[in-house]
């Protein structure tokens, strides 16, 4: 799915000239703290990882990282990341834009509870220089969530 396939989605949600492009790369958490003037925790951090043999993904709150431990006890497995060049193939999204939208792939999505921290944060939009502002409450609406989750601690 690509930027432009994200833009119709929310479209679709009277929302489509929410989504903002940069004109620098927003990639990584870094980058897009940096571009849009914000705490690196207000990024909304989209990763693909394996979950008993099936592809998800889990959204996070870009100042935190997955925690082993924690996610062993919600997924009863050890964490395992998908490859780079898997990411894109499954996912529909380049590395530095994947997103939880318009999830036509058949991916779970799971929200972190660090994102609650946050009156809003700011996920990619499926390219590097994309994003989106919402609110908690509006990410697990639009992302058409699983369920929170708690895997994730504060990056040190």
């Amino acid at each position: 799915m690509s930027l432009n396939e994200v833009k119709l989605f929310f479209k679709e949600h009277g929302r489509e000239g929410d989504v903002v492009e940069l004109d620098e790369s927003s990639a990584t958490v870094d980058l897009a703290a940096k571009a849009l003037d914000v705490m690196p925790g207000r990024i909304a951090k989209t990763l693909a990882v394996w979950s008993n043999n099936q592809p998800i993904l889990l959204v996070i709150a870009g100042d935190h990282q997955l925690n082993n431990s924690k996610f062993k006890k919600e997924f009863n497995q050890r964490m395992s990341m998908l490859k780079f060049k898997e990411v894109e193939e499954i996912t529909g999204h380049p590395v530095g834009g994947v997103c939880p939208f318009g999830n036509n792939n058949g991916l779970s999505i799971y929200l972190d509870i660090s994102l609650k921290a946050y009156d809003t944060i700011f996920p990619a939009c499926g390219s590097e220089n994309s994003m989106i502002e919402l609110t908690p409450k509006e990410l697990e609406k639009y992302s058409y969530c699983e369920k929170w989750v708690d895997v994730a601690i504060l990056s040190t």
